[in-house]
């Protein structure tokens, strides 16, 4: 939108893969707290068609240099020339290996407490966490004290854990997982191997993601050791022309977030347009 109320050609390509897709409501952002994230895009794609910004709902294959500017190949074999580009292709989540999660995800499985743990305040909660950090377990008790930890089969917990969810009050059970029932989404019991099953209105988990795509790496972008995308503070990579916003970024993965640093990006990026269009005009004019 930025762009667009720049003057700039501006083209989306999206292949509807967003991160939320699974879930029902967005939270967090002022004004849309708890819409649902299609309806969202929708709002979006209404708004900027004042701007005659385009978009192409496709996937892009490959992103390379070229000229002064950059290629993009859409997997349609459709390819565009690009002054700058702004990398918003997100990241995807390692789900847990549980029978079943997808029925759930998105309704009674989440990954993001800031995101949907006001929703489940004061329920019966259970953290995933197959080894590592266990600090998502403590953490939920800000939004409830019924909190158990499932390892599924991880047992080599350290001593310092142990002494932290012990302080906290948080059971341990290293079962591993085979199943988890409910209906329409909601969550009702955890199943394990050689042992009752538990009763659990939620799941938070904490397994890790990776990046969406590739073409940060491809394109030489410099990633921290969590594999998201560095950047200044006007959302540039370390590569001249490419710029970062979202989830794929290093900053707090949050729409509100990924929004604001779109709308950096907009600016920055428009304002080194400006600055290689004063150029031409300059040594046009033989200055």
């Amino acid at each position: 939108m930025i762009l667009g109320r720049s003057r700039r050609k501006v083209l989306i390509c999206d292949s509807g893969k967003k991160r939320n897709r699974h879930s029902k409501a967005l939270h967090g952002y002022l004004t849309r707290d708890g819409i649902n994230p299609n309806e969202f895009v929708r709002i979006c794609e209404e708004e900027l068609t004042k701007y005659d910004i385009e978009k192409h709902n496709c996937t892009v294959v490959d992103v390379y240099p070229f000229e002064d500017g950059f290629q993009i190949r859409e997997e349609s074999g459709v390819v565009i020339n690009s002054k700058k580009i702004l990398l918003a292709t997100g990241i995807t989540d390692s789900l847990p290996e549980i029978p079943g999660i997808i029925e759930f995800y998105g309704r009674s499985i989440f990954h993001c407490p800031y995101c949907d743990g006001w929703e489940f305040r004061d329920k019966s909660v259970a953290v995933y966490s197959k080894g590592g950090s266990f600090q998502l377990a403590l953490s939920m008790k800000t939004w409830s004290e019924d909190i158990i930890l499932l390892t599924d089969g991880f047992t080599n917990i350290s001593r310092k854990w142990k002494e932290r969810l012990n302080v906290a009050g948080i059971p341990v059970i290293k079962s591993r997982i085979t199943g988890i029932t409910g209906s329409d989404g909601l969550l009702e019991t955890v199943e394990f191997l050689n042992r009752d099953p538990i009763r659990r209105d939620v799941i938070f988990f904490s397994t890790g993601y990776k990046q969406s795509s590739n073409f940060a790496e491809v394109l030489g972008c410099n990633l921290s050791k969590k594999g998201t995308v560095l950047f200044d503070k006007k959302q540039r990579t370390n590569v001249k022309g490419v710029f970062v916003a979202g989830d794929a970024s290093m900053d707090m993965k949050f729409v509100i977030v990924a929004a604001a640093e779109g709308a950096k990006a907009a600016v920055a990026i428009n304002i080194a347009l400006q600055e290689e269009e004063m150029i031409n005009t300059l040594n046009s004019a033989g200055v």
